[in-house]
């Protein structure tokens, strides 16, 4: 089961662009956040260090005196005052006794203990003992390191001012994430309604063209973007379905007008014939060799009204046809279509000079327009007449017949449908023969010319590209 999006295109574009810079904002902010929070541990990690050598540089000095330290890293405020030791600081001798303490002591725990033996070495202003310790409901960042002689000082500073500056930090950093993303929100439905307005425009367009059938008013378009793209690709879509659609009103209208006069010619004989079947009192108006002729004109037309039908539906046919396109030889189609017709006209002798050729095409297609062609040269051709066949290796056919030509104000519509010269007009056809040949051979991406021949007689020259590199895609 597939599964489709929720919602309209512009809402979720805005919950994208909306999406998108929540995760922004809320990425920043995590950073921001442990940023700080990295730059308050180093910076309380950088004065227990500092505190804790100054005392250990002279600590009887430091214990006799509770002398004040320099601020490091800060230089020294107005008139020379110094900053006061960190909020605790106390020194204890080698056994973890203490030795100088501030009124409130800080707690001795075994890893100070440990320094304060010597079981910690300092190496340049690295730090013996760093640890945690909780002092009432404070929680204190506290260093232990040796000192020269015996014993340790042990600095301790209160966290709970870095703790507020980082809720505070959060609070403010979760205020504008909110914001932000409301802000993201609007923006997010502005930009879809910005960005979608090019594409609600052409949707309309298509709307009114679908409710109006109205094919011939192209969809306006400016700009070179990805939406003048497509609305040029519609604009193209509806020419071709208005194209199609006018060649099948041709078509239809057409075929109306070419099967309108055998139905009636039919219709008026069956007609004739039930009012004699009726009145039998009547059937010596109806002589047996008119009625045996009048039945014999009703076969030809019923057989012609056969042939109307079928070259109107292979005419009528997509371009897409339901055969495969694949190398063909055409040399053997050719002569499948010249036995063919041979049978059909036994009067008549078929000259042939094939090469082999290979194409890309439908078989059947393609001996369906050889046999029409040759159709058409047997049809002029007289009694006891040659049509000549040529295949050429370069993928020319042309086939030539013996009959009265072409007229030259005939010669320029001979493939359109259902044209019929005036010498035609009383013969048997429909006109669509060459209309399919000349179908044909443009689906196979040909081309196909009709003319007179030196001699008396027309030749019909057929174009076909030869191609090895695959089937046709059409």
């Amino acid at each position: 089961m597939k599964l489709r999006p929720a919602g309209t295109l512009h809402s979720r574009l805005a919950l994208l662009v909306a999406g998108t810079v929540a995760t922004a904002l809320v990425l920043f902010a995590a950073a921001a956040w442990i940023a700080v929070r990295e730059l308050q541990e180093h910076r309380i990690s950088a004065q227990l260090e500092a505190d804790a050598v100054a005392i250990a540089a002279a600590p009887q000095q430091w214990a006799a005196t509770r002398m004040s330290l320099p601020d490091p890293g800060y230089p020294a405020g107005r008139g020379g005052h110094r900053r006061e030791l960190g909020p605790r600081w106390q020194l204890i001798d080698s056994s973890g006794t203490l030795v100088s303490a501030p009124d409130s002591p800080l707690p001795v725990t075994d890893s100070a203990r440990r320094v304060a033996a010597g079981g910690y070495r300092r190496h340049g202003t690295s730090t013996g003992s760093r640890e945690q310790v909780e002092i009432g409901d404070d929680s204190y960042q506290m260093l232990t390191v040796p000192v020269s002689g015996g014993g340790a000082v042990q600095v301790a500073i209160n966290e709970e001012e870095s703790h507020r500056t980082l809720t505070v930090l959060a609070l403010l950093l979760a205020a504008g994430c909110v914001l932000g993303i409301g802000a993201a929100a609007l923006a997010g439905r502005a930009v879809a309604r910005t960005g979608l307005r090019p594409v609600e425009q052409l949707t309309e367009a298509v709307e009114q063209v679908a409710a109006t059938t109205d094919l011939t008013r192209p969809i306006e378009v400016s700009g070179d973007d990805e939406i003048a793209r497509l609305g040029r690709s519609v604009n193209t879509m509806l020419a071709a379905i208005d194209t199609a659609r006018r060649a099948q009103r041709t078509l239809v209208e057409d075929a109306g007008h070419e099967l309108r006069t055998p139905l009636t010619s039919i219709r008026t004989n069956v007609e004739l014939l039930l009012t004699v079947e009726r009145h039998p009192e009547r059937a010596d108006r109806l002589p047996p060799e008119e009625r045996a002729r009048l039945l014999a004109d009703l076969d030809a037309q019923v057989r012609e009204l056969a042939t109307l039908t079928t070259e109107l539906v292979e005419l009528a046919r997509e371009e897409t046809s339901r055969e495969t396109a694949e190398p063909v030889e055409l040399a053997d189609v050719v002569t499948a279509a010249v036995n063919r017709v041979r049978i059909r006209a036994p009067g008549l002798t078929f000259a042939t000079d094939l090469h082999p050729v290979t194409v890309t095409g439908r078989p059947g297609e393609l001996e369906r327009m050889v046999v029409n062609v040759l159709d058409n040269a047997a049809k002029w051709s007289p009694a006891g007449g040659r049509v000549r066949v040529a295949l050429r290796a370069d993928g020319e056919l042309t086939v030539r017949d013996e009959g009265p030509g072409i007229a030259e104000d005939d010669r320029p519509h001979v493939f359109d449908r259902f044209y019929r010269a005036a010498a035609a007009r009383s013969m048997p056809g429909s006109g669509l023969g060459l209309a399919i040949v000349a179908q044909t051979v443009a689906q196979h991406g040909g081309t196909v010319t009709a003319g007179s021949a030196a001699s008396p007689g027309t030749v019909i020259t057929i174009r076909l590209p030869v191609v090895t590199d695959g089937p046709l895609d059409r």
